[in-house]
């Protein structure tokens, strides 16, 4: 069974529609990246899993049931982009209130604070608390209850680098502990190495969804070769424009090529069977890559920059 499947789902308001014939679906145990520019699609699409809207076209189904039904609800966690508290409860009263709503033991209360590093101000009251920590509160209330699905949209605003990372590592063991998850973030870098799969959306359309190595495969991006400290910089970045090659110098010593078209293998052997570079680097088509070119594909003038 999926953890969610949309099928078919289009999304109208009034004469507008926001949503045009999405397929997709997440297996259990699966993080699924969702993608895309404000007005892509994504919040229509949580909500729709959610339970608080109903598809004008199409169905949803989430753990088997319909989104709405109680008992999808006790096994569901939601993190808001903007999350919003009780500003005169601390931060363990606030998530006390949580479990008892969600009916999630009250034992959980204290570990769920120590994992998510409040356990120091958990008697503070939450309006003293800052970005960072009611996102990390909004992420213990999202885990109440050991949710089978999780869905986590603009997990890391007001994080910093160091609490970032801890997320992304939480999400990594709730994964491997069978947790289904749907991160929506236009933070881009550092999100690949979390993700099964990526679906991007633009103009409330399905542009890609799958591996980033079958989404790689699908858009035909270079790899990127860069070889440093190599004798005759100048002489390569010749050689490779007489052949087709798209090629630059990185500085005085460094060059880097484009490999497209199964061209990698052979661009290597070549620089290492003439040359004697100190070092190579190889850069795959990263995610913010893939995004920039399903949105220029798309139409869309707002490319990867405004997913940063």
């Amino acid at each position: 069974m999926s953890a969610v499947e949309i099928q078919g789902v289009s999304q109208r308001y009034g004469n507008m529609t926001v949503l045009h014939d999405l397929n997709l679906t997440l297996g259990e145990g699966e993080v699924l990246g969702l993608f895309g520019h404000n007005g892509a699609g994504k919040t229509t699409s949580m909500k729709l899993i959610l339970g608080l809207l109903t598809p004008s076209d199409g169905q949803v189904r989430v753990l088997g049931r319909a989104p709405n039904d109680p008992q999808v609800r006790r096994q569901l966690g939601y993190l808001p982009e903007n999350v919003t508290f009780y500003p005169q409860l601390s931060g363990r009263e606030t998530l006390r209130h949580f479990a008892r709503l969600k009916g999630a033991p009250l034992k959980q209360v204290e570990q769920l604070l120590e994992q998510v590093g409040l356990s120091h101000a958990a008697e503070r009251r939450v309006k003293t608390y800052s970005k960072g920590m009611r996102q990390r509160l909004g992420l213990a209330q999202a885990l109440l209850g050991e949710p089978r699905l999780l869905l986590l949209d603009e997990p890391t605003v007001g994080l910093d680098p160091i609490a970032t990372a801890d997320l992304y590592q939480l999400v990594d063991r709730l994964r491997q502990r069978g947790t289904s998850i749907i991160l929506c973030s236009h933070v881009l870098p550092g999100v690949e190495a979390h993700i099964n799969r990526a679906a991007i959306l633009a103009k409330g359309r399905l542009q890609a969804v799958g591996s980033l190595a079958q989404l790689r495969a699908e858009a035909g991006l270079p790899v990127r070769i860069r070889a440093s400290g190599i004798d005759d910089s100048a002489g390569w970045l010749k050689r490779w424009g007489a052949a087709g090659h798209n090629a630059r110098a990185l500085g005085e010593c460094s060059v880097e090529v484009s490999a497209i078209n199964g061209h990698k293998l052979p661009l290597l052997r070549q620089l290492l069977g003439e040359d004697q570079p100190e070092d190579i680097e190889i850069h795959q088509p990263s995610l913010e890559d893939l995004y920039r070119y399903y949105m220029e594909s798309a139409g869309d003038v707002r490319t990867a920059e405004g997913a940063l």
